[in-house]
């Protein structure tokens, strides 16, 4: 029998469907996970990657594994944290998430990004526009490496407040 000296464990049982399903489970009542996070962080843990595979999708068909909840719940997070939709779109496609989700879910959310912009802006700096081009363009480099886009950038730090 091979058994792993460290962990005590047997090695096999790493390419186990019941024992991949378990691990897996563990990590999707922490939080939900896009089926390719999933998948990198069960082969990180050891498991054989063609047995993660089989069981993520088994998870995905049965509801248990939603990379449209993952979506939800991730673009609402970042929003709450100030973050723009660009940089929201990018994390979500680094971690799986098809380009066509993501668009969806990042419209369904509702939110008002130049609102949102203003809003992170003046947290950070006030609620006085910037007075002089220094002020103003580490105001908006600040507001672009959140994730805005630049028409929403340059609403939040105009002056008179136009779109």
């Amino acid at each position: 029998m091979n058994v792993d000296l460290f962990h005590g464990e047997d090695i096999e049982g790493f390419s186990k469907p019941k024992n991949i399903r378990k691990k897996a489970m563990d990590y999707l009542a922490r939080r939900e996970y896009g089926q390719e996070e999933l998948v990198r962080k069960l082969e990180r843990a050891g498991y054989n990657y063609d047995a993660v595979v089989a069981e993520v999708l088994k998870l995905a068909e049965e509801d248990l594994q939603s990379d449209k909840r993952f979506a939800q719940s991730f673009v609402q997070v970042r929003i709450s944290q100030g973050k723009g939709p660009v940089r929201i779109c990018h994390e979500l496609k680094k971690r799986g998430i098809s380009q066509s989700l993501v668009d969806s879910e990042i419209t369904a959310s509702g939110q008002d990004w130049f609102a949102l912009a203003k809003e992170i802006r003046e947290r950070k700096f006030g609620l006085d526009p910037p007075s002089d081009f220094a002020h103003k363009a580490r105001q908006m480099r600040f507001l672009q490496y959140r994730g805005f886009e630049a028409d929403q950038v340059r609403f939040a730090v105009s002056v008179n407040g136009d779109r």
